[in-house]
């Protein structure tokens, strides 16, 4: 049963992927993009990992493709462009797909695949673990850089919508 999940998986993963590349309208590129990220979420889930299919859900599926679909739905007619996201050189991803299988080959060939073993427990405890003790002080530190960065942020965006009174 699980063969089986991995081959709709995979298909639905290549499947979306080269429909993004090869689409020449860049909203449906953007919702095949939420089938290839829900696919990689389904492929977490069956190796066991279930911290990472939650953080790929939450994180790119639904944060960072909800910002792409408002970016494309506010930009000013792409919606109505048939040919918003023109395909050229369309040899060259053949190319590099085609230099990725063979690396991809090559690492399958070459590793030892009875020396690792597969831990069916849930790996949230260890996170939470180690981000307490081990790792406490750069999450702290990286929580505190991003608090700056946000608060540059809405200090760039204040800046640029006050209108300038001072000049004549």
């Amino acid at each position: 049963m699980k063969e089986f999940i991995f081959v709709i998986l995979l298909m639905l993963a290549v499947g979306s992927a080269f429909f993004i590349a090869f689409s020449r309208n860049m909203v449906h590129s953007v919702f095949s993009l939420l089938v290839t990220l829900s696919a990689v979420a389904g492929f977490y889930v069956l190796l066991g990992a279930d911290f990472l299919a939650g953080i790929q859900l939450l994180v790119y599926v639904g944060g960072i493709l909800v910002l792409l679909i408002f970016a494309v739905m506010l930009t000013q007619g792409i919606v109505k462009s048939e040919n918003n996201n023109p395909v050229r050189r369309a040899w060259l991803p053949f190319v590099i797909a085609l230099v990725f299988i063979a690396i991809w080959v090559y690492g399958i060939w070459n590793v030892n695949w009875t020396s690792g073993q597969l831990v069916n427990e849930p790996i949230t405890k260890s996170i939470g673990n180690n981000l307490l003790t081990k790792y406490l002080l750069p999450f702290e530190v990286i929580s505190i850089l991003l608090l700056v960065g946000l608060i540059g942020a809405v200090a760039v965006v204040r800046l640029a919508l006050q209108k300038p009174s001072d000049e004549k």
